[in-house]
């Protein structure tokens, strides 16, 4: 791993900036000046140090977006968490392709990347410093002899933040290492077996739903983990099951499911008049949208920064080369031309379904050259689906940094979820659940289900959010002949890649500095 600037025995929580966390808008500890045992002195420490890893989910580090990240010798900008599983989920699967040329960033769309990527090591660091994170609250909150009310609730929200982080873990790289708050600090962990690691997060997430301390669902106000987060995070466990043990759980993901849909969330489905409703969920005031959004990853124009999250999405899609594309609609300064999509995606949509939601004006359909010297920019159509407006026509706090909050899990999800377990014949009503959503995009109600249907509906319904990668995995989509796209496998037509390719490498500079460790079968 890259070297944590903050040793992990001493408080992690540094700022200048306000906590991503309205509810937890606190003064961060300063670690410069205190350690755990000093600083945690009352329930206001407990929330600072709580604030701090939430932060992590938004910010690459404590400083704002120009100021130095949390993992020395990165990118502040390309080591944001959400930034790098965008890379890793987006720009590997039909949705995305980037025009850039940093470093290996196209390797992700031509699916060639090596063991020593740059921004694989990028995000692998950041899920691990994460679970840092949340480590060390645990284990300093229950050291501490300080007493008051939430301390028990607060440890719960951690480890429900620590358990998303091990999800990506498990969903992205398989056998990872794995620490908990019992683990000694400073000391190389061991590495955990892909099924061993579902069974941990099973575990984790089954005994905080029936515990007492986590929060019910919205119940600690938005953007807070809380048992509909812990249930959407199990429900995504048993729904990707048979990729990760090799045992399918269609019944287990469906009754989480039940339990869920009956927690009080609901679809987004009356909107302002400027925008539809779904877009609204897109927006600088989605926080606005609690009837759906389960949970988000905050961003502040002026408080939270950083060049990743839905500022990368939303300046990274606008093309500032096409005139036509006008940064001001979007509520921007200007467009970095970045993120396009491949045709093959722009084809599952109707213009009459709300979620199209894209820009095609002055944009080529094709992209012919994926490494043209000019011209580039102005190959395949631009998403408009997340913007730094408001709902009410207005804009965010400052163009030059977006308001709009990352939604990561929401009840369209669920939904989604529900039409899936019923095709693979779980006992749930998947069809109502998925005319649901259809009815709120515009589009045609159905009486029955089909798992190519419902691959397509998930890509119409949930693009940008970084879900894509994993559904084509689940669908045998992702490297097989059976479904081709654009630049798949680096050729213009597609092409199919190994299977080896739906985990990605553990980084070599890991395997060097940690020898428990082993290389995914495929990179060996």
């Amino acid at each position: 791993m890259k070297t944590i600037k903050y040793i992990l025995g001493t408080l992690v929580i540094a700022a200048s900036l306000s906590a991503c966390v309205k509810d937890l808008d606190v003064i961060p500890i300063d670690p410069n000046a205190n350690t755990a045992d000093k600083a945690l002195v009352d329930e206001a420490a407990f929330q600072s140090l709580l604030a701090g890893v939430y932060t992590g989910y938004a910010c690459p580090g404590y400083y704002g977006k120009d100021g130095s990240p949390s993992l020395s010798g990165l990118d502040g900008g390309a080591s944001q968490y959400i930034r790098g599983l965008y890379n890793l989920n987006e720009l590997t699967t039909d949705e995305s392709m980037i025009s850039w040329n940093d470093q290996t960033i196209k390797n992700f769309h031509w699916m060639n990347w090596t063991t020593d990527d740059s921004f694989i090591y990028s995000f692998y660091s950041r899920i691990f410093l994460q679970v840092s994170f949340a480590n060390e609250f645990i284990r300093e909150a229950k050291a501490s002899s300080v007493e008051f009310a939430k301390k028990n609730e607060y440890i719960a929200e951690a480890r429900v933040l620590r358990a998303l982080a091990y999800y990506h873990a498990i969903d992205n790289f398989g056998n990872v290492p794995f620490a908990d708050e019992t683990s000694i600090v400073g000391q190389n962990p061991d590495q955990i077996t892909r099924a061993k690691l579902y069974e941990w997060l099973e575990k984790e997430l089954t005994d905080l739903i029936d515990g007492s301390d986590l929060a019910a669902p919205r119940a600690n106000g938005y953007a807070r983990a809380d048992k509909g987060v812990a249930k959407f995070l199990l429900a995504k466990l048993y729904l990707n099951a048979e990729v990760y043990t090799g045992t399918a759980q269609w019944q287990k993901c469906a009754d989480v499911l039940k339990d869920l849909m009956d927690d009080g969330y609901s679809l987004h489905t009356t909107s302002k008049g400027n925008y539809s409703a779904y877009q609204e969920l897109f927006l600088a005031d989605n926080d606005k949208c609690t009837d759906e959004i389960i949970f988000a990853v905050e961003q502040d124009g002026v408080n939270t920064t950083s060049y990743g999250a839905t500022n990368y999405i939303i300046f990274g899609s606008t093309i500032g080369d096409n005139p036509t594309m006008n940064p001001d609609e979007i509520g921007i300064t200007s467009g970095w031309s970045g993120i396009h999509m491949t045709p093959e995606f722009y084809d599952k949509f109707s213009k009459d379904d709300a979620r199209y939601l894209f820009h095609t004006e002055g944009q080529s359909r094709d992209v012919i050259d994926l490494m043209a010297a000019d011209g580039l920019n102005l190959q395949g159509y631009a998403f408009k689906k997340f913007l730094n407006r408001t709902s009410e026509g207005g804009f965010g706090k400052e163009k030059g940094s977006v308001d709009t909050d990352f939604p990561m899990m929401r009840y369209a999800d669920v939904l989604l979820m529900a039409a899936e377990c019923q095709a693979h014949n779980a006992n749930i009503d998947g069809v109502s659940a998925y005319n649901q959503v259809r009815t709120r995009a515009g589009m045609p109600t159905v009486s029955a289900l089909s798992l190519s249907e419902i691959i397509d509906e998930r890509a119409r319904e949930l693009y940008q959010e970084c879900w894509r990668r994993s559904d084509l995995i689940r669908f045998g989509l992702f490297t097989s002949g059976d479904y081709l796209w654009q630049w798949k496998g680096n050729v213009f037509e597609g092409r199919a890649v190994d299977a080896g390719r739906s985990l990605f490498p553990i980084p070599d500079s890991d395997l060097l500095a940690n020898t428990k460790l082993q290389q995914n079968e495929y990179y060996k």
